[in-house]
């Protein structure tokens, strides 16, 4: 498996513009947490129910953080607390009567709209057309990011 700096240099190298970045920094979280939502959206079947935290977007969850754990064990930490935040985000909405399911349609496209836009103002193809695994390193590349500024090793 490449290591992180690795996966973070390649999709980097669709992402230089400053417009890019900064539609990248707001977007692709907000991507993570519709498709938690999208997830957390899937019915439960009877014996996962009598659990209340069970649902799938905590299975999914499960080999995603996983995924980051090979990467880099503070990158996986950083991972988990977004994924913990996206949990949280879909229970308040769900405690306050919203549809977590439209909520996140509606952000995923719009989010998506705008990562379109952002490589069209770079000029290069999103890097998840190369390989779909970049599709879980983009949310890892912006902890990452954050990582950078505060000065926590990766």
């Amino acid at each position: 498996m490449r290591t992180a700096q690795q996966w973070f240099s390649e999709y980097g190298e669709s992402h230089q513009n400053p417009i890019n970045k900064t539609i990248h920094w707001v977007a692709v979280p907000l991507i993570y947490l519709t498709v938690v939502g999208l997830f957390w959206s899937i019915p439960q079947p009877h014996w996962m129910a009598q659990l209340s935290w069970l649902n799938w977007a905590v299975v999914a969850l499960v080999p995603t953080i996983l995924f980051y754990l090979a990467m880099s064990v503070p990158l996986a930490l950083g991972m988990a607390t977004l994924s913990g935040l996206c949990l949280w985000a879909c229970s308040a909405l769900q405690a306050a009567g919203q549809s977590v399911w439209w909520w996140s349609v509606g952000i995923f496209v719009v989010m998506w709209i705008f990562q379109f836009v952002g490589h069209h103002i770079e000029g290069k193809k999103p890097s998840f057309f190369k390989d779909l695994q970049f599709l879980l390193i983009g949310p890892a590349w912006v902890i990452g990011f954050l990582y950078r500024k505060l000065g926590i090793p990766y």
